[in-house]
C-alpha cells in the first residue's frame, strides 16, 4: 500500500546504544575548552614544580674581613711590585723600599758583606736600605776636597729625608692600584675595588703615623750588624775539617773578629757613641773551657779595640788537672793587663798555675781572690775564687748556699774598703749567686758560669753582667744539635769615676761557624731586666741559652 504523502514522515528511531552517548559539544564549546587548556599549560610551565633553594647573604664581618684581607694581600703585592724608589746618599746609590714586618725598624743592607739594623720605630712596616753600590765620582770629589767632609752629614741627612717623601709618595701609590687591582679580580665590582683600595691607603697612613709616634732617634747609636764574611774559613766544614785544620780555623775566626769590627766602623756613617779618649776598655771573658781559639779571638779583640785590660770571670779549664796548665802560656802575649778569678771547673792546682804566671818578671797577670783588692787600668778590682770544684766528684757540691756565703764575705771585704776610703769599682766572681751579694757596694759585677750572657740592675742599683761562654762551650759545643756560641764583651767605663758608658757585644758562631754579631748598648737607655742573650759591634744582639746550661741562680757544672 502506498504512502501517503500529505503526512509528515515520523523520524527513524535510534539504537538504544547509541542514545546513551554523552552529548557531543558544540564547537564553540570545544574551541573554548581548548583555549583554556592552553593557557593553564602555560601558567604550569611558567611556575616552577618546587620551590628552589636560596644561599643565605654572608654575614657583615665575613664581607668586611674578606675585603681587609683583599686590601692587605693587594697592598703587599703592590709595595713587593712597585713600592720602592732609587735614592742617592751622599757618595751612595741605594734603593729604599716598604716591607710588612711584626716588628718594624731599619734593615740596612751591604750585600754580601751584612746588613745592619736599627730599632727606629715599632709599626707594622719595615724600612729596608738597599746600598748598591759606591758612586765613584761622587766619593772621589769627597777625596779631593776633604773639606766636604764637614758638611757630608747634613747631606746624608737632607738625602735620606728627600728618599723618605719619594718612597712615601710612590708606597702610597702602589698600595691603591695593588688593592684595587685585586679586589676588581675578586669581586668584579669598581664599588668594591674601591673600597679596598680605601681601605689599603687608610692602613697605610696609620702605619706611618705609628711610626712617626714611635720613631726613636737614638736607634742609630744602638745599631746591629750580622753578616758572613766570604773571606772566613773556607776550610771549616765538617767535625774532621775541624780538627784537621783547627790552627787555621782559630786564626781564621780570630781574623773574622777584626773584619766585622772594620766592616762596622767603615759602613755606619750614623752618629755613633764614640768614647772618650781617656776611657778605659775592658774586654770580659769567662768559661773558656780548653778552647785555644779564644786566645787568639781575646788576642784580635786587644787589638782592634785598644783594650786596657782583660778580666777572665773563671772556667778557664775543663778538669782542673795539672796536665792542663800547659793551656795557660798564651796569657803572657795577649797584649794586656790580665785579671782572673776561679771559676768551679778551675781546681787549686789551677790557681796555682796563674798565680806562677802572676810571679814571672815583668808580668802583667793578676788573680782575685778572698775579696783582697788590686789596682789595674785604673780600676780598683775585688773578687772572691768560686768555692766549689765540681769536676772532683770525691767533694759533694754544696750548691747555692755556699755560693751565698762566700758572696756575703766578699761583701764584707768590700765594705772594708769603702770604710778605708778606697771603695772598690767592679766586684767579681765566676758564680752569678755569689756576686748578687755585693749589691749596693759597687756600681758594677761581673761574672760568668752559666754559658748565658744576660745584665740586669739589681734592687740595691748595682749592674749585674752575665758574660757566656768566650770558649763556645768547650768540648760541650759538640753536645747539642747546634754549637754553643761564642762571647765576649767591650765595657767602656769613665776613667775618673768607674762608671759604665757603654758595651758592645761580641757574638761569634760556634765551632765549625763563621758568623759574626757586635751589638752596641749604651748605658741608661736599656730596661732593667735582663735581656735575652744578644750581641754585635756598636749594637744589641741575643742567642739562644745552650742546651743544658743552669740558670744564673744555680750552680750547675757547666
Amino acid at each position: 500500500m502506498a504512502r501517503d504523502a500529505r503526512k509528515p514522515r515520523k523520524p527513524l528511531a535510534l539504537p538504544q546504544w547509541v542514545r546513551k552517548l554523552p552529548p557531543v559539544p558544540s564547537l564553540w564549546s570545544a574551541l573554548r575548552r581548548s583555549r583554556l587548556l592552553r593557557r593553564r599549560g602555560a601558567r604550569d610551565a611558567a611556575a616552577p614544580s618546587a620551590p628552589l633553594a636560596i644561599p643565605p647573604a654572608p654575614r657583615p664581618y665575613v664581607r668586611a674581613l674578606g675585603l681587609a684581607a683583599t686590601a692587605l694581600a693587594g697592598a703587599w703585592l703592590g709595595l713587593l711590585i712597585v713600592g720602592s724608589v732609587d735614592a742617592p746618599v751622599g757618595p751612595m746609590d741605594t734603593k729604599m723600599a716598604l716591607r710588612p714586618s711584626l716588628t718594624g725598624g731599619t734593615k740596612v743592607n751591604v750585600s754580601p758583606l751584612g746588613a745592619l739594623e736599627l730599632r727606629s720605630h715599632a709599626a707594622p712596616l719595615r724600612l729596608d736600605v738597599d746600598v748598591d753600590q759606591l758612586d765613584q765620582e761622587r766619593a772621589s770629589a769627597l777625596v779631593d776636597h776633604p773639606e766636604r767632609l764637614e758638611g757630608l752629614e747634613g747631606e746624608i741627612t737632607s738625602d735620606v729625608q728627600a728618599g723618605a717623601g719619594d718612597l712615601a709618595l710612590r708606597s702610597a701609590v702602589a698600595v691603591v692600584v695593588g688593592a684595587g687591582a685585586l679586589g676588581l679580580a675578586v669581586y668584579r665590582r669598581p664599588r668594591r675595588a674601591l673600597a679596598a683600595s680605601g681601605l689599603a691607603l687608610a692602613l697605610l697612613a696609620a702605619s706611618g703615623t705609628t711610626a712617626y709616634a714611635t720613631w726613636n732617634p737614638k736607634s742609630v747609636l744602638e745599631p746591629k750588624f750580622s753578616g758572613l764574611l766570604a773571606g772566613a774559613p773556607s776550610v771549616v766544614g765538617n767535625a774532621r775539617s775541624i780538627v784537621a785544620d783547627f790552627d787555621v780555623y782559630q786564626r781564621e775566626l780570630a781574623r773574622l773578629v777584626t773584619n766585622v769590627t772594620k766592616l762596622y766602623e767603615a759602613t755606619s756613617t750614623l752618629p755613633a757613641y764614640q768614647p772618650d779618649p781617656s776611657t778605659t776598655r775592658v774586654l770580659h771573658v769567662s768559661d773558656i773551657h780548653l778552647n785555644p781559639a779564644a786566645w787568639q779571638i781575646i788576642k784580635s779583640l786587644v787589638d782592634q779595640y785598644d783594650i786596657d785590660v782583660i778580666i777572665d770571670t773563671g772556667d778557664t779549664m775543663d778538669h782542673g788537672t795539672s796536665a792542663e796548665n800547659g793551656f795557660l802560656d798564651p796569657v803572657r802575649d795577649l797584649g794586656a793587663p790580665y785579671v782572673w778569678v776561679r771559676g768551679n771547673h778551675d781546681s787549686d792546682e789551677t790557681q796555682k798555675a796563674v798565680e806562677k804566671l802572676a810571679k814571672e818578671k815583668g808580668s802583667d797577670v793578676h788573680v782575685l781572690d778572698e775579696g783582697v783588692a788590686r789596682n789595674v787600668a785604673g780600676l780598683r778590682l775585688a773578687g772572691w775564687g768560686d768555692p766549689q770544684f765540681t769536676p772532683d766528684r770525691s767533694v759533694k757540691p754544696q750548691g747555692d748556699p755556699r755560693e751565698r756565703k762566700d758572696g756575703r764575705r766578699l761583701a764584707l771585704a768590700l765594705r772594708a774598703q769603702r770604710s778605708a776610703g778606697t771603695p772598690v769599682d767592679i766586684a767579681i766572681g765566676h758564680n752569678p749567686v755569689l756576686v748578687k751579694e755585693t749589691d749596693g757596694l759597687v756600681p758594677l759585677a761581673l761574672a760568668g758560669h752559666t754559658h748565658e750572657r744576660s745584665h740586669e740592675t739589681l734592687p740595691h742599683k748595682t749592674r749585674l753582667m752575665i758574660q757566656g761562654s768566650t770558649g763556645g762551650g768547650g768540648l760541650r759545643a759538640v753536645e747539642g744539635e747546634k754549637p754553643q756560641k761564642v762571647s765576649a764583651s767591650v765595657l767602656y767605663l769613665d776613667r775618673d769615676d768607674g762608671g759604665l758608658q757603654a758595651w758592645d757585644e761580641i757574638t761569634l758562631g760556634g765551632l765549625g761557624l763563621t758568623t759574626a754579631e757586635v751589638t752596641r748598648h749604651l748605658a741608661g737607655d736599656e730596661p732593667d731586666s735582663p735581656p735575652s742573650e744578644g750581641p754585635s759591634p756598636s749594637p744589641p744582639s741575643s742567642s739562644p741559652p745552650p742546651s743544658g746550661g743552669p740558670s744564673p741562680g744555680t750552680s750547675g757544672s757547666p
